[in-house]
């Protein structure tokens, strides 16, 4: 069964009875050479445990399924799993939750089904709740080795975004504190059923085992990056002031220890600087505490 076939959908839609959810923003995968792409650059490897995220009809479980030791699918709209167990039953390596990738214990699954191999995280991404899902991932700290997502181009670009660029953000500096990113892959708006409105890309974000910078509280760090890109137009001094209840004259006197000029704006910033500010921060909060 050619499960990237049109026809094949159509035709699991009608005989299940299946309705595509707007609010879950369901677009389904109709390019074998994608497809087959996006497996390899997931870099699974025959010991692996791979946890998918939204697997639709099962394009892409089923060939994880060959490359994996197990695959664990989970998928949010319980209208898909009569098709999913049709079109997985051949695949003894495969579990399909119906679950909320948001309120899932991914760590218990992985300490559950993994087998001393590598936790490969992958998806067809809903656009409306990418950044939510990648955060949670990274925040949470599951012991994942990468995360390959299909996901809207534009935050595609947002992440994978160099310091000074307009769309370099707090998604960018935090997902690339957690990450080293790669785009592997565009996907246009042509090879899915039905059709979104926004070309797609696909994103490797191999988990890094230690952080590129050193952060005396991480609290601090993502506090000083939200304050920052919260209103872009303003300069870092003028963002930063009041930043865990600090003055503008402190964060004059930071940013001066820091050798960075308060009148820059918080997108031209890279990781480190941006760590500079927050071990700063840190240390002037506790020389000032009463």
């Amino acid at each position: 069964m050619k499960l990237y076939a049109p026809s094949t959908i159509k035709e699991l839609k009608e005989r299940h009875g299946f309705r595509l959810s707007k609010s879950l923003g369901q677009n389904f995968l109709t390019d074998k050479n994608i497809i087959d792409h996006i497996i390899e650059d997931s870099l699974i490897g025959e010991n692996d445990l791979v946890i998918e995220i939204g697997p639709g009809i099962g394009v892409l479980t089923a060939e994880a399924a060959r490359a994996a030791a197990k695959v664990i699918a989970i998928e949010i709209d319980k209208g898909l799993i009569p098709i999913l167990r049709e079109t997985l039953k051949e695949y003894d390596n495969v579990i399909v939750l119906n679950q909320d990738v948001l309120k899932t214990d991914l760590k218990a699954l992985i300490q559950e089904h993994g087998r001393g191999g590598k936790v490969r995280i992958i998806g067809n991404l809903p656009y409306y709740i990418t950044t939510p899902i990648i955060m949670k991932i990274l925040e949470d700290q599951i012991p994942a080795d990468s995360i390959t997502a299909m996901m809207q181009k534009e935050v595609a670009d947002r992440i994978k975004a160099a310091p000074g660029s307009k769309i370099y953000g707090a998604l960018s500096v935090a997902v690339q504190y957690y990450c080293t990113v790669e785009q592997i892959l565009s996907v246009p708006r042509e090879v899915f059923v039905p059709q979104p409105k926004v070309d797609s890309a696909v994103l490797r974000m191999d988990v890094r085992r230690e952080h590129p910078v050193e952060l005396a509280d991480e609290n601090m760090f993502f506090q000083c990056i939200k304050a920052g890109f919260e209103q872009r137009r303003k300069t870092l001094l003028n963002s930063l002031t009041g930043t865990a209840g600090i003055s503008k004259d402190g964060i004059r006197e930071i940013l001066a220890a820091a050798g960075i000029n308060p009148a820059r704006r918080p997108e031209t910033l890279d990781l480190c600087e941006f760590a500079a500010i927050a071990n700063l921060m840190v240390d002037y909060t506790k020389d000032h505490q009463e």
